[in-house]
């Protein structure tokens, strides 16, 4: 056996939540392929565990420690398997995760895992390993350089990281802390990158991301400018940008979605409630009738945009009157697709000390039922008046039967065909002839 393949040890990442924690899990991959791991598919066959963890999501915590109470077994099979738990959770819970769960080797939170090589190393010589700080360095520029292995055809490049808008429900200002974005030149090289090992479109990613102001050459570049220069890029055919806050969406970036072609016709903007009571409670700055009029210029700048938000239900003192008003602004804008959460408090927010204004159980989930239909209808509408459009897919992967494949729309709805003469990679012109539950089923043309 060679020297390479002897020191060769294997690392299995399960990752949480959102698209920001995808691309922080292939940055780890490669920040520890530099101390010889490589990727494996199960834990069962890993040297080391690294759990990837996200807060948002109701019980984040609760979960994540079940999920490495079913590794105890691996772990007394295997005294030298290395578990490691980053992300959110990680950072909030810190030197709490290493006590409950005391075979764990390393925690370290989403702003420190650039360090992650010389953590391992303290795991390996029995050491724990924790690390929550929020460093002055820049984790990006402490990265290696990522690795010139072809890619998928679609990647994600997080350009901004942290929030500021304290919204009284959300633990990311605590677990991501404030915002900071990435200077522009670094995430053009980035791209530029990525377009040279297959990329064909990249989606820009923050917690807040329309926020993005990178430094550049003494000045600074908004998100609208930092697309404008991306599509500039050879090769680069799509771009996509998430996720937003409605107070950030400057005139230019709206501009941009009328003007700049490889700008996609899609926009994750959240707004929670249609209550402007409930809007102030979770201290959001902004009004229904604020987002709405905005939703008008984006429209108006491009009219077959489709558009997605998040929606809360049950906030603390919501009203049937509160949820009524949530239920005729998704009338009123009309959704393609849009996400929806029954409220459960996070601990250290603001939000959770409200526990006497807390909505009936059965009651929020009524509304969330509701809620839901109402969306999903919409949903369903938008897909069915694709029937007989013709659209531009970008081809992923294949399908599950022969000849198979499938790719994402302009308007990011998953698009299979049955096309021998297709290929991962291409992007191809396609009617669509059905309307699925979740996607479009269509023909190549040509």
């Amino acid at each position: 056996m060679s020297d390479t393949k002897a020191n060769t040890k294997k690392l299995y990442i399960k990752t949480y939540g959102c698209q920001m924690n995808v691309y922080d899990s292939e940055r780890m991959a490669e920040s520890l392929g530099g101390s010889g791991y490589v990727e494996v598919s199960s834990p069962e066959e890993a040297d080391m565990i690294l759990l990837n963890t996200c807060h948002i999501r109701e019980k984040a915590a609760e979960k994540v420690y079940s999920e490495l109470g079913r590794y105890k077994d691996l772990k007394i099979a295997n005294p030298d398997l290395k578990i490691g738990v980053a992300g959110c959770v990680a950072q909030a819970e810190g030197a709490e995760i290493m006590r409950r769960q005391p075979m764990v080797d390393l925690v370290v939170g989403p702003q420190s895992y650039h360090r992650l090589p010389e953590m391992e190393a303290k795991a390996g010589n029995g050491q724990t390993a924790l690390d929550t700080d929020f460093p002055e360095e820049d984790k990006f520029e402490h990265l290696k350089a990522r690795p010139k292995a072809k890619r998928a055809p679609a990647a994600f490049l997080t350009v901004q990281e942290g929030c500021d808008k304290f919204c009284a429900f959300c633990v990311v200002p605590y677990t991501r802390g404030a915002e900071v974005s990435r200077p522009a030149e670094r995430v053009m090289s980035e791209a530029r990158d990525l377009v040279e090992r297959g990329v064909r479109e990249i989606t820009l990613l923050g917690q807040n991301v329309n926020a993005y102001h990178g430094a550049f050459e003494g000045g600074t570049w908004g998100l609208a400018k930092l697309i404008r220069e991306l599509a500039k890029v050879d090769g680069l055919e799509r771009i996509r940008f998430t996720t937003s806050h409605p107070n950030d969406m400057e005139d230019d970036l709206i501009a941009a979605h009328g003007d700049c072609e490889k700008l996609m016709p899609y926009l994750h903007l959240p707004v929670q409630s249609g209550s402007d009571k409930i809007l102030k409670a979770m201290n959001r700055k902004h009004t229904a009738e604020s987002y709405l009029h905005l939703i008008e210029r984006i429209r108006a700048a491009r009219p077959d945009i489709a558009l997605s938000g998040d929606f809360i239900v049950g906030f603390p003192g919501e009203t049937d009157a509160d949820f009524e008003a949530t239920m005729d602004l998704v009338r009123e804008v009309n959704y393609a697709s849009a996400y929806s959460f029954k409220y459960s408090p996070r601990p250290g927010t603001p939000a959770a000390e409200k526990g006497d204004k807390m909505v009936d159980f059965d009651v929020a989930s009524e509304r969330l039922q509701r809620l839901q239909e109402l969306i999903t209808q919409q949903q369903r509408a938008f897909q069915d008046a694709m029937i007989g459009r013709d659209v531009s897919v970008l081809f992923e992967k294949t399908g599950r039967q022969a000849d198979q494949m499938g790719g994402k729309s302009e308007y990011l709805h998953a698009v299979h065909v049955t096309d021998p003469t297709v290929q991962i990679g291409e992007m191809r012109r396609v009617r669509i002839i059905e309307s699925r539950t979740n996607s479009l089923s269509g023909v190549v043309l040509g």
